[in-house]
């Protein structure tokens, strides 16, 4: 059974990915970093509440087995570029690293289709980067999942996305597989992530960096366990 920990649980792919954890036979607890109360009173569910982030890495729990981490912001909720950074970036190395210092063995990352440290883009280099630096930690397992337009119903407000999940919800109805090329549900990837950890911890994945395009999220969501 595995103990696994999550950050970003309260955000679009990690409130699912707080879900299946949960719902998973393979799951015995899930340490949830949160700045207010988890929405679930499942025993399984553990909070690692603190609205300081700069604590956060300090909680990480010491008999867990996995680490997953759908945790990101956006400029606008952020404030500035800068402090976009201090979240996806630093916030989320900070806590890779107290994985790593922890003895967790598998690390499952939801990146981004595009991410490059080379790119002259802020989102895409942060990204990048942010892949650069876990990879170099070395753990056993290092999953890195790159969606494209995640789809599903946010709680902020993001006028280009929600545009584009209007057209991306027009074209599932025609066929499912028209969408599937850049788009996917935020269930779809949870479940992509924690089926990806799981089959990590069953020694069924070579040792190393396993990187997960759009093609091979949907193609592992949709495998029976």
């Amino acid at each position: 059974m595995t103990t696994a920990v999550l950050a970003g649980s309260t955000g679009l792919v990690g409130s699912h990915i707080l879900t299946h954890l949960l719902t998973s036979p393979n799951t015995s607890s899930v340490h949830a970093y949160t700045r207010r109360s988890l929405p679930t009173a499942d025993p399984k569910a553990h909070a690692l509440q603190s609205t300081d982030t700069s604590t956060w890495s300090s909680l990480f729990p010491q008999s867990a087995q996995l680490f997953l981490s759908a945790l990101g912001t956006t400029k606008a909720s952020a404030g500035s570029v800068e402090k976009q950074r201090a979240i996806d970036l630093d916030l989320n190395y900070s806590l890779a690293q107290a994985a790593k210092s922890a003895g967790v063995d598998t690390y499952v990352l939801i990146s981004s289709q595009g991410a490059n440290s080379a790119s002259s883009f802020a989102y895409p280099k942060m990204k990048g980067e942010l892949e650069d630096k876990v990879k170099a930690l070395g753990f056993k397992h290092c999953v890195i999942l790159r969606p494209g337009l995640i789809v599903g119903d946010r709680q902020e407000s993001r006028p280009a996305e929600a545009v584009a999940r209007f057209l991306a919800g027009a074209l599932r109805k025609v066929s499912p597989g028209m969408v599937e090329g850049f788009a996917q549900d935020a269930d779809v990837i949870a479940k992509a992530a924690v089926r990806a950890g799981e089959l990590c911890l069953q020694g069924k994945r070579d040792e190393g960096v396993w990187m997960l395009g759009q093609a091979e999220i949907v193609k592992l969501a949709k495998e029976d366990n």
